[in-house]
């Protein structure tokens, strides 16, 4: 019989771990335990297995020593020092049970409990509360004060307000406040301080009347916090405590599984009730997050439970016609015929598919291989096409492989931090809070952006150059930096010629001292102060470890290629790759980018990265795969739609990507989709996709999922399925049911046989297996028999293609230009609470802090348009318009305004042109040329996207569909 599923405690050692490569020996209660240099004795006690009474202490944050109940006797020390705050001395004999500190222990405890609610049996934290726990272990049997005095326990005090008294506070959506029941541990305090790093509680008052407040004294809503949850999961009483917690009770089993958002990929626990999420708990042993979190990992998972799931296949002949419920036979079946069809009428190449980057790389792996296998056609691309596709060709063609260089433990030695494109606190929550800990310790910060993003000046974080560049002049400021870097002679010459192919190099290092790069010569270009990139390239030549981190405002520009091989470029010339505090860290945007890469999602490439016309790898996967492979390229998703439009590309499979909300030009998008005989999504709800669709195959949710991801970091993360399909079918078994019906048989008996496949296959997975993740918690990948345990550092020795190789990268403008009638530039990202294109997010309370998309607007640009913060505005550009509500900001510079694209109604990419990348065709999303004018009613596509979406959702039960022609 399986073991029954049990409540994962992780042990609270209550210090952080010291970090000191020295050892001490010291002597706790009779024992003896060795531990670094700057180890608290209540972690070195708790080593032992003997926990040291403690309220204010816990292993997240520093010592505080303020509750005064983990006091110790020393020998030949006098007083009772308090453990969490008393590192570990050599020889020094410790004692933490004696009758006086019993009863030192025990008149604290009467303290606390003296102006604290008595209600134990109906308080939420019942059976998961610390104060509680603290009372049984001290052995705490009466309360010799009693309620007569001042408190903070009632509203009234003798028939009178009490003052002291403050009223529950339910203002968040996901956690509930209770003042009454605070004993001013400051946990939560220095939680949102030290590791979120937002500081938006403080402590007020003094003495009695010290209690803790969200800001200004506001309430949790209107206050600086980011819900990220640290500081409730911080909190030992019922205080701040999960709103789901209240209302279903205290969970009873729990699994360890992944974050399904960005690309950070923190580990949860999920925490349950029979098949019900309580909540999810950050995991203190994951690699990425080491226990913390942001508002949608922590509480934005409702969306898997929302009423607008579809569980149900459904079909129709038209995409006019209602939506019909069948079986998932019928759906299979008739999805199969309608694809046949399209190849017999066609051609074979006359369809194809998309994968996406949410699902596990199982999950993946499986649609790349239905596509190639049973479709016959290397016709599969990925939505990373639209967002890190220049990566994997930069960095590749610089480094020799297609991933980021670092672990995100890297930063933690980091010198010096380059932020390019990138807007890590809202795109990246988690890894942001480490970042902005690493610049509060000492590390200079560098940001390159168009806009004022909140890393750039918030709470003890200041970045010492922003360099806010016009858009699309990434290459000229990056090669600006690098003409610094050659004419002051900063180059790291030893690193280069050990490293790095001599004659690419020379050929680099002369392009780049030519006059025309120089800082001076593109100022006018940039719009940056020549001086300002002077002193950034000298900071980041000079700082010591210097580390660059970017995101899509890198990649999503005409150049992207250029730009991430021109950051590779000064990377190599200052020797910042290969060891720890440095590399080229690309940001996923989304949980599983990294992964649907590796899988094989690009049209020339196989799983590993092999090109389909490498004979030896075509002939390894058509042994395993008992067919014959194309060794052609086939179509990415732009061509696809253009050969759509054209009316030859006629059939697309669409695995859970809703390309028309998330892909530019919508219109381009929405024509392409109409033109096709068959449109197959496979997805939680009825997209913006599905709109022109012919089939939907319900997906699963993460909770749903048995598989992995694979994060920014190269990190393989273990994905556990915490309750049912809720549609009756892990998704991968979707596919190959769906491949068998065109005629080509493709089973598995569990995800784990298809990662066992994935890893005979490609090389970089070789050694990862699920059985290796358990142990091991997550591996990074290459993990081979050189790399048995995973590779947290690339390039250490040597590059994966030998020698790094220097690219020439000359600034080419782009071609979208303004005008007279699209005079100024908008450029796009993502705000904290939202997630790509809204479809989870929006679907649960994260709502509450941003109901719709604005446009921020610089106060120049507005004021000559009459434009207000709060009135409706009309943005267009030259291929479509949309209309959203404007807010005047200085964060972007004049001539630049900027949007998110996280609602559907707004229609940000009907904005958005056809220009892309030249070497990927990722499309240039942060630059579009537009203009703002006074509107007072919706476009014309969003009265369109209206009625569609309305019809969209029209679905019958008794209507029988005849079969396709």
């Amino acid at each position: 019989m399986p073991e029954p599923a049990t409540l994962i405690k992780e042990t609270d050692y209550g210090t952080p771990r010291a970090k000191s490569a020295k050892s001490v020996t010291l002597t706790i209660d009779g024992q003896q335990v060795t531990v670094p240099e700057g180890t608290s004795i209540m972690r070195a006690a708790a080593e032992l297995g003997t926990m040291v009474p403690k309220l204010c202490a816990t292993d997240s944050i520093e010592a505080f020593g303020s509750c005064r109940l983990c006091v110790i006797e020393i020998e030949g020390r006098g007083g009772t020092p308090a453990a969490c705050t008393t590192p570990v001395a050599p020889g020094i004999v410790v004692k933490t049970q004696t009758p006086r500190l019993m009863q030192i222990r025990r008149g604290v405890m009467e303290l606390y409990i003296s102006d604290h609610p008595l209600d134990c049996l109906t308080c939420a934290a019942n059976g998961d509360c610390e104060l509680q726990d603290m009372a049984g272990a001290v052995g705490l049997r009466e309360v010799r004060y009693g309620y007569d005095g001042a408190n903070h326990v009632f509203a009234k005090r003798g028939g009178e307000v009490n003052v002291e008294w403050r009223p529950k506070d339910e203002s968040n959506p996901y956690f509930t406040f209770e003042p009454s029941k605070c004993i001013v541990c400051s946990r939560c305090v220095r939680a949102c301080e030290e590791v979120q790093g937002t500081f938006a509680l403080t402590i007020s008052g003094r003495g009695f009347d010290s209690r803790v407040s969200p800001g200004m004294d506001e309430v949790f809503l209107s206050s600086e916090c980011v819900s990220c949850g640290a500081c409730v999961q911080a909190c030992p009483t019922a205080t701040l405590i999960e709103s789901s917690i209240v209302d279903i009770g205290q969970p009873e089993h729990s699994l360890v599984t992944t974050c399904a958002y960005c690309g950070v990929g923190c580990s949860f626990k999920a925490e349950m009730r029979g098949d019900e999420v309580v909540r999810m708990v950050p995991y203190k042993d994951g690699g990425a997050n080491e226990g913390h979190s942001c508002v949608k990992g922590r509480f934005a998972f409702g969306y898997a439970t929302h009423k607008d799931r579809v569980l149900t296949p459904m079909i129709r002949e038209r995409i006019s016609d209602p939506w019909q419920v069948v079986s998932w036979d019928e759906a299979i079946n008739y999805a199969a015929k309608r694809l046949k069809d399209t190849q017999r009428k066609y051609g074979k190449d006359s369809i194809g598919g998309i994968t996406s980057s949410r699902t596990t790389n199982e999950e993946v792996y499986a649609v790349q291989r239905m596509v190639r296998a049973a479709f016959n056609t290397n016709n599969i691309d990925t939505c990373a096409r639209v967002c890190h596709s220049p990566t994997g060709y930069g960095l590749k063609q610089t480094f020799g492989e297609s991933a980021g260089t670092q672990d995100f433990r890297s930063i933690d030695v980091c010198d010096v931090i380059m932020v390019i494109g990138a807007n890590p606190t809202d795109g990246h929550p988690v890894f942001g809070s480490r970042m902005k800990k690493r610049i509060r310790a000492g590390a200079k910060l560098i940001v390159i952006d168009p806009r004022r993003t909140d890393i750039v000046r918030s709470p003890h974080v200041e970045a010492a150059y922003h360099l806010q560049l016009q858009p699309s002049t990434n290459v000229a400021i990056i090669n600006a930096i690098g003409h610094v870097i050659a004419t002051e002679n900063l180059i790291d010459r030893k690193f280069v010629e050990r490293r790095c192919e001599l004659s690419d190099f020379a050929r680099w290092e002369e392009f780049i001292k030519r006059p025309e790069n120089s800082p001076e010569a593109l100022e006018p270009i940039t719009g940056v102060p020549a001086e300002m990139v002077r002193g950034a390239a000298r900071l980041y030549a000079t700082g010591g470890n210097a580390a660059i981190y970017y995101g899509l405002g890198v990649t999503e520009h005409s150049q992207g290629s250029t730009m991430v091989m021109a950051m590779a470029n000064i990377a190599m010339a200052t020797g910042n790759i290969g060891r720890e505090g440095v590399g080229v860290n690309p940001l996923r945007g989304q949980n599983n980018v990294q992964g649907s890469c590796d899988m094989g999602s690009f049209p020339h490439e196989f799983p590993g990265y092999r090109h389909v016309a490498n004979v030896e790898a075509r002939t390894q996967f058509e042994r395993e795969w008992k067919v014959e492979l194309s060794g052609e390229p086939g179509l990415r998703i732009p061509n696809m739609f253009d050969a759509a439009s054209d009316g030859v590309f006629k059939g697309l499979f669409i695995q859970g990507e809703d390309i028309a909300q998330s892909d530019p030009n919508t219109h381009h998008v929405e024509h392409a989709l109409s033109a096709m005989d068959i449109v197959i999504v496979q997805d939680l709800f009825l997209n913006e996709t599905a709109a022109f669709a012919h089939v939907f195959l319900p997906g699963t949710s993460f909770l749903e999922k048995d598989g992995t991801f694979t994060n920014a970091e190269r990190r393989i993360n273990r994905v556990r399925k915490v309750m049912r399909e809720k549609q009756g079918m892990a998704e991968w078994e979707v596919v190959c049911r769906l491949a068998t019906a065109m005629g080509y048989p493709m089973n598995y008996n569990s995800a784990s046989e298809i990662m066992d496949e994935i890893a005979r296959l490609t090389p970089t997975f070789q050694g990862v297996s699920y059985e290796r993740l358990d142990e091991l918690g997550s591996i990074q990948w290459p993990c081979n028999d050189e790399h048995p345990e995973g590779t947290p550092v690339m390039h250490v020795d040597e590059f994966t293609r030998g020698k790094g190789r220097f690219m020439l990268t000359a600034f080419v403008p782009t071609a979208e230009r303004t005008n007279r009638s699209f005079p100024l530039i908008l450029t796009t990202g993502r705000i904290l609470a939202h997630y790509n294109v809204g479809a989870q997010t929006r679907r649960t309370d994260n709502v509450v802090w941003h109901p719709e998309d604005i446009l921020e607007i610089h106060p120049h640009d507005a004021e000559v348009r009459g434009i207000g913060t709060g009135m409706k505005v009309s943005l267009a550009s030259r291929v479509g318009a949309t209309t959203l509500t404007a807010v005047v900001s200085d964060r972007m510079p004049q001539g630049v305004v900027y949007t998110t694209f996280h609602h559907p109604v707004t229609g940000a990419n009907v904005i958005t042109t056809d220009n892309s990348d030249w070497a990927t065709n990722c499309p240039e999303y942060k630059v579009t040329a537009v203009q703002v004018t006074i509107s007072n009613a919706p476009s014309e596509w969003q009265e369109e996207q209206r009625v569609r979406t309305m019809a969209n959702k029209r679905i019958v039960k008794d209507v029988t569909l005849e079969a396709a022609k």
